[in-house]
């Protein structure tokens, strides 16, 4: 059993943070809004903390799954910060989806204060997180890998040391260039097969078992059909992440044409209303 903390009890962080919970672990909570880490503490029996510097005091790891940037340098470096309470040698490992400048930033931090700091984002959404069948992707040195990997395995299917500081969260800008190219292509197949007045039940059975078979395809085509946008991760979510992907596309020279394109058919939907729903609802953005 490890002493743990994990900052951020949102529709990621609270079964992820349930996993290590049931992994026999000792976890404490820390949520900006108070209610959802009292009622995470109802159901999983972890304790609460009013700052993360008091979830972070005595922890020999602590997780973060927060919003943005911001939320996360605030949890981290700013007044009551986790680093500050933090012990030399302990883990820090992120499962936010943010900049590869604020990965390497707290890596620099943590390294100054002698801890082992892990940029660690997630595939999966919501569904993966409360199955513990998520992918993560980490960037830092091995010894955090090491001391991490252990304890994600509560929670994930699949854990991959892809580099040093900063390679997890570009790994994860590499995974939703690949989503929204996917629904770009599906989106439009999906419309073309709805101009041609074909089944599109019997297209999908048709073309799900060959070269253009997806997961976005075979979880996400009948609905899309059906105009249902409810499955997880928001188009709002999306765009933070695709516009993470094209500021970092501009540091390191990358073209990115089509996700540019793709983020401005989500800027649309949004428009329309859309910001809540699904990242499949960029079908929306093609008229019928």
């Amino acid at each position: 059993m490890a002493k743990l903390a994990f900052i951020g009890t949102g529709v990621m962080g609270a079964p992820m943070a349930g996993h290590l919970v049931s992994a026999g672990h000792q976890v404490t909570v820390y949520n900006r809004t108070r209610a959802k880490a009292e009622a995470w503490a109802t159901q999983h029996g972890g304790d609460v903390a009013e700052t993360p510097a008091a979830a972070a005091d005595g922890a020999e790891a602590v997780f973060a799954c927060v919003g943005n940037d911001d939320d996360l340098r605030q949890v981290t470096l700013g007044e009551d910060g986790a680093f500050g309470a933090m012990q030399a040698g302990a883990l820090f490992a992120d499962h936010t989806t943010v900049s590869a400048a604020i990965a390497r930033e707290l890596a620099e931090a943590g390294a100054a204060n002698g801890l082992l700091v892990l940029d660690a984002p997630v595939s999966g959404g919501q569904a993966g997180a409360e199955n513990g069948k998520l992918s993560i992707m980490c960037g830092g040195p091995a010894e955090a890998f090491a001391a991490a990997e252990p304890l994600m395995q509560a929670y994930a299917a699949r854990i991959v040391h892809v580099g040093d500081a900063g390679a997890g969260q570009t790994t994860k800008m590499v995974n939703q260039i690949c989503i929204a190219g996917v629904l770009g292509g599906l989106s439009e197949a999906l419309r073309f097969a709805q101009a041609s007045d074909l089944d599109l039940d019997k297209v999908l059975e048709a073309v799900s078992g060959g070269a253009a078979q997806s997961w976005q395809m075979v979880n996400r085509w009948p609905t899309m059909a059906q105009d249902q946008f409810d499955f997880g991760f928001a188009i709002d979510w999306m765009r933070k992440d695709l516009g993470l992907a094209l500021d970092e596309s501009r540091r390191n020279g990358a073209t990115l044409p089509l996700t540019a394109l793709v983020d401005q058919f989500y800027a649309e939907v949004q428009a329309m209303g859309g910001g809540r729903q699904d990242t499949s609802a960029l079908v929306r953005r093609i008229a019928k």
